[in-house]
């Protein structure tokens, strides 16, 4: 990608996804206080942990909207973010229920742990042929609220990070916001 294309593909993101960053931090913390939805919590704790979690992110450009124009039958990426070297990464985020016990719930954590990395890595292809990206200028990250996630990542190229799900709820109970 050079200069000219990532120019391009930032000014698709603007259009398609107007909002501020602070706009996005105030929805976010509106999850917080409404947790109706166990995933949209778990991507609000990486929104506004983001530094933390993936030091090299600067600058949302997407989140929830499918990287290739309208196709949403193609995918939507959770997160697509600039990155401090002119990358872009994407993040695939899971909430995964590890307090669950018994054989269908095994199997179906592994369901989830394999499927958030098919969808990371189907939509960096994707990304790369639509948008002409080189692949090493796309980087991958996968969170989850599984810990068993992240030694998957190391022979895919794929960053991991996950918090359990108790930790998750305490970050939430204490959450204060900034204004």
């Amino acid at each position: 990608m050079i200069a000219n294309d990532l120019h391009r593909f930032v000014s698709y993101c603007k259009k398609i996804q107007p909002q501020t960053q602070e706009d996005i931090k105030q929805f976010f913390e509106g999850v917080i206080v409404f947790p109706y939805d166990k995933e949209l919590l778990l991507q609000a704790y990486l929104f506004l942990n983001i530094k933390n979690l993936f030091p090299d992110c600067c600058e949302l450009l997407l989140f929830e909207k499918s990287p290739i124009a309208d196709y949403t039958d193609l995918g939507k990426c959770d997160f697509v973010y600039l990155t401090l070297q002119g990358n872009l990464f994407l993040i695939e985020t899971k909430f995964i229920d590890t307090e669950a016990t018994g054989a269908t719930e095994r199997k179906r954590r592994n369901k989830h742990r394999n499927k958030v990395f098919e969808q990371v890595i189907t939509l960096k292809n994707r990304f790369s042929e639509y948008w002409d990206i080189k692949l090493n200028q796309l980087e991958c990250g996968v969170f989850t609220t599984d810990s068993e996630v992240e030694w998957r990542g190391n022979g895919m190229n794929v960053v991991t990070k996950s918090i359990a799900i108790d930790q998750l709820e305490k970050w939430r109970r204490s959450y204060k916001r900034t204004i």
